[in-house]
């Protein structure tokens, strides 16, 4: 690939070569989805390539990425859902101002997802289907007499307000809440549909498995910013009792955030982290390469590169 750096000036390579000194200059943390887990291996990549310095890759949740984004630790969040991490986003971009945000999104949504051919054979069709004790009964899995509903991993600020949906609608009185991580989330569901058996849980997107499954996105009252309420645990630990959201998910954008350090420290970097975008159509790509066809993240972030040279290299221009 063509590199950016082939086009610096002699006093900004000089500046280049004395900070490539360093070990580690940015640290790019990597969420627990594949998505984020690909676009982080992406930056890594076009930063080393096209800047010379040395990137690490460090794996945890989102709140340890915003703490070390703040206090210089962790310079990447490769993928913040929003309005999921709007806690977030109020304490460390508006208050603390030590965190930015790139406003290239990506178009997203949250729901609750039911394979279509059991929907359709058992009539489910909206989310207040569930509180139906006779219809939760029919995603009992485990014998107990209670259906279950996956709500997301643990961590996913996503679980917490699945947790808020489920008692403001009332389907966690007759329904089992469980959290678990994704790829096992989604190896049960597969099997549920091969076998012809119920499942019922969070679905998001842009995510491979709408390509893998046909889906029934469950019809749900439309968003209304009155009805949602929605307060973090790290916030108050009344948390749930105080949160009421029984409507549908408002639209989710993604995004990259970014340590506002680097524009002192690697002003370069932080410019590119600004102008970087990608597309619901190409993360979905991501996902499907990286989850499913079991494609190591590191080949598959140096061959997307490869076959992006323009779209990378805008994301360095002036």
């Amino acid at each position: 690939m063509k590199k950016i750096g082939n086009t610096l000036g002699g006093a900004v390579a000089l500046a280049m070569a004395a900070t490539c000194a360093l070990a580690e200059d940015i640290v790019v943390g990597v969420p627990n989805w594949p998505t984020a887990n690909a676009t982080a291996n992406i930056l890594k990549l076009a930063i080393e390539q096209n800047l010379g310095l040395d990137v690490e890759l460090q794996s945890g949740t989102n709140p340890i990425f915003f703490e070390g984004m703040d206090q210089g630790s962790v310079h990447v969040h490769p993928e913040v859902w929003m309005p999921n991490q709007q806690n977030l986003h109020d304490t460390f971009v508006t208050e603390k101002g030590s965190v930015a945000m790139n406003s290239n999104k990506v178009q997203g949504f949250t729901s609750v997802c039911v394979p279509t051919g059991f929907a359709e054979e058992n009539g489910i069709s909206s989310i207040e289907d569930l509180t139906n004790p006779d219809i939760a009964a029919l995603f009992d899995t485990n014998g107990d007499g209670r259906g279950e509903i996956w709500i997301g991993a643990a961590g996913w600020a996503s679980t917490t307000i699945e947790r808020i949906r489920a008692k403001s609608i009332g389907y966690d009185q007759v329904l089992d809440l469980e959290e678990m991580d994704e790829t096992i989330a989604y190896a049960k569901l597969a099997n549920a549909i091969k076998a012809g058996e119920p499942w019922v849980g969070q679905c998001y997107g842009p995510h491979y498995i709408f390509a893998l499954h046909d889906l029934t996105t469950l019809k749900e009252t439309p968003h209304d910013p009155e009805r949602w309420n929605i307060i973090q645990p790290t916030d108050d630990p009344n948390w749930l009792e105080n949160s009421n959201a029984d409507v549908a998910w408002p639209a989710s954008t993604l995004h990259v955030f970014y340590a506002k350090s680097l524009e002192s420290d690697f002003p370069q970097a932080a410019a590119m982290l600004a102008n970087m975008s990608l597309d619901a159509d190409t993360l979905s790509l991501m996902a499907f390469e990286v989850a499913v066809n079991k494609k190591n993240v590191e080949v598959f972030a140096a061959e997307w590169i490869e076959a992006n040279e323009d779209r990378v290299l805008s994301w360095f221009a002036d």
